[in-house]
């Protein structure tokens, strides 16, 4: 059975391997297995924290074409900014109305983001909804997100039916979570989630020396050199393991634990790891950032299909709560 998938990326920041790790080689992946993807770029949701337009526009399209770089394929996959669909923001004022204040406040992530400093701005508190419209506009059937995520993906269900029940039709499609427990959260080089708002991130399109470097950089304890150590409590071997295969990890376990093994050899490893992963997506980002036309080409037309589907959806929104358009 051919399944619908929605997923999308905040431009935040340059890419880093806990994306990759994360989410996109997943979403590579689903795009390759005939189910039929629309990934986005959440550009209206980066607002919440990002208040100059020059730097908006520019990670945008270093999202765009760190994507085209990793694997995503056009043709297959609807690939667009959100801000060219403009009907999100219409159901996103749509379910605000059938939206519980109280559920907002449920928000783990927005007390966390309160925590860290970002303004208490409505945008920042209303993101769910917003992720919501952009979830159900398009009949996702799978969300793929990190454990973390999974409250909002919830948050969604949790709206779109409430909204059947109070217009009395099944008009929005309720979707289900899709999460690799083992890749869900990735450490970044101080042992918490690898994230931007951190700065704890190694970055996918660095040179190989800056991605050696960023490696060195990793906490680890000062257990000596010739000590044995303990793989399962080293950040550097959490992303050795989601970086190499089973045979290779488990060898660098065994090493961990029979001494002599410094996590210096460990860092190194992970750096080489690292570099021959995305040396050839390296490559082809290069090219794509001396064509800024052809990104911006490819998102103008995976906007085009998605429109077509989110107008469908709003179709059958306007109709079913009485909202009259005259176009």
């Amino acid at each position: 059975m051919t399944m619908r998938i929605l997923s999308g990326i905040q431009p935040s920041g340059r890419l880093h391997i806990g994306n990759y790790l994360g989410a996109i080689r997943q979403h590579i992946e689903l795009q390759a297995g005939g189910n039929e993807c629309f990934y986005f770029i959440a550009n209206y949701h980066a607002l919440t924290s990002i208040r100059d337009a020059a730097e908006l526009e520019k990670i945008t399209l270093h999202v765009a074409a760190a994507y085209l770089a990793l694997g995503l394929d056009p043709e297959k996959t609807a690939f667009f900014a959100q801000s060219d669909v403009p009907q999100v923001t219409e159901l996103a004022w749509i379910l605000n109305c059938v939206c519980p204040v109280s559920l907002m406040e449920k928000a783990t992530s927005y007390k966390d983001k309160i925590a860290r400093g970002l303004p208490a701005s409505m945008g920042l508190l209303d993101y769910p909804v917003l992720q919501a419209a952009d979830i159900v506009i398009y009949d996702a059937n799978l969300v793929p997100v990190g454990a973390d995520q999974k409250q909002h993906v919830e948050m969604t269900r949790d709206l779109a039916g409430k909204f059947n029940r109070i217009f009395a039709a099944e008009v929005l499609v309720l979707p289900e979570p899709y999460i690799v427990a083992e890749v869900a959260v990735v450490p970044g080089i101080d042992g918490q989630k690898m994230s931007k708002s951190y700065d704890n991130t190694i970055e996918i399109f660095q040179s190989p020396e800056a991605t050696k470097k960023r490696c060195m950089q990793i906490v680890t304890d000062s257990t000596p050199l010739a000590a044995p150590k303990q793989p399962d409590r080293c950040n550097v071997y959490s992303l050795l393991k989601l970086l190499t295969g089973e045979g290779e990890a488990e060898s660098i376990a065994d090493k961990y634990r029979a001494g002599g093994y410094g996590y210096g050899h460990a860092k190194k490893r992970l750096a080489e790891l690292i570099n021959e992963r995305f040396g050839e997506a390296r490559d082809r980002y290069g090219k794509l950032e001396k064509d800024p036309d052809y990104v911006r080409d490819v998102l103008a037309e995976g906007g085009r299909r998605a429109r077509q589907v989110a107008e469908a959806t709003m179709a059958r929104v306007r109709s079913a709560c009485g909202v009259v358009t005259n176009r």
